[in-house]
């Protein structure tokens, strides 16, 4: 796939992130209870996903497959997940979603910018270089030019 159409596909997961956001935020607000509208998101998201697997699934997993996996993969990336739109649902209606995206891309940014350098979470090893520090402190500019009257 060309790498144009991967950036592309990036930028719309990131928008529809924030619009996801922007609707269960909603959901939280209207219920007092974010925690709940990401139990909500959860559920839809498992709903859809299987929706998914079923169309567009193009191999099975084998039972060994499974077995290789270690059990808390199953359930950390849920953890995580869990704990951080519960935040975003939490801080948006007190920041505002502008505030709460910028501010979320940037905690985004640095941590995988330090992930990276040292190749947490298995990933692949990408040096911290000039470049990259300029893209980050241009992120914290926006950030503070974004936030302030």
């Amino acid at each position: 796939m060309k790498l144009v159409i991967i950036y592309i596909l990036a930028f719309v997961g990131g928008v529809f992130l924030a619009i996801q956001a922007g609707f269960n935020t909603q959901l939280g607000s209207i219920i007092k209870q974010p925690l709940l509208a990401v139990i909500s998101t959860s559920i839809a998201s498992a709903f859809f996903g299987c929706i998914l697997i079923l169309f567009v699934g193009k191999e099975t997993i084998q039972l060994n497959t499974f077995q290789q996996v270690p059990w808390y993969l199953w359930f950390i990336g849920g953890l995580f997940s869990t704990v951080g739109i519960t935040l975003y649902f939490y801080t948006i209606p007190k920041l505002g979603i502008s505030k709460m995206i910028t501010f979320g891309l940037c905690g985004q940014l640095i941590f995988s910018v330090i992930a990276g350098k040292f190749g947490w979470l298995n990933l692949p090893i990408e040096p911290i270089t000039t470049k990259r520090l300029i893209g980050v402190f241009s992120m914290i500019i926006g950030i503070i030019l974004m936030n302030t009257k």
